[in-house]
């Protein structure tokens, strides 16, 4: 199990890993379970769309963006051994953010807030 500390809740975060074309890609447990859901919803519906999310100076800066599609095997594997509950407005703001043109962008449970907040239709 790998922990990192988070500046952003001062705590340790368990770390794991989306799975994709051969390279993981590190996320927090609780943040993975929430692009789990709304990916599985996607590719559900045979869409294809990218995933994109900022990395932190810690991994060198810069942004990635992955091609995610339903001839892609695509796995999660989590750390915790308790999966983290939902929440319904960060579900909600990823997947409005994944119908967009620019496909599911990765954002903190907090700016879900603020997304929310800037769109109130969503919740």
């Amino acid at each position: 199990m790998e922990f990192l500390w988070s500046p952003t809740c001062g705590m340790l975060s368990i770390m794991g890993y989306l799975i994709h074309g051969g390279h993981e890609y590190e996320f927090e447990d609780r943040l993975l379970l929430h692009l789990k859901f709304v990916i599985g919803q996607k590719l559900r519906k045979q869409e294809c769309f990218f995933l994109s999310w900022h990395r932190g100076t810690g991994e060198g800066s810069g942004r990635v963006s992955v091609w995610l599609s339903p001839y892609v095997t695509v796995a999660f594997r989590f750390s915790g051994s308790r999966e983290p509950e939902y929440n319904q407005i960060w579900l909600k703001a990823l997947t409005a953010l994944a119908h967009t043109p620019r496909g599911l962008v990765v954002i903190s449970e907090d700016d879900a807030e603020r997304y929310a907040k800037k769109n109130p239709d969503l919740v």
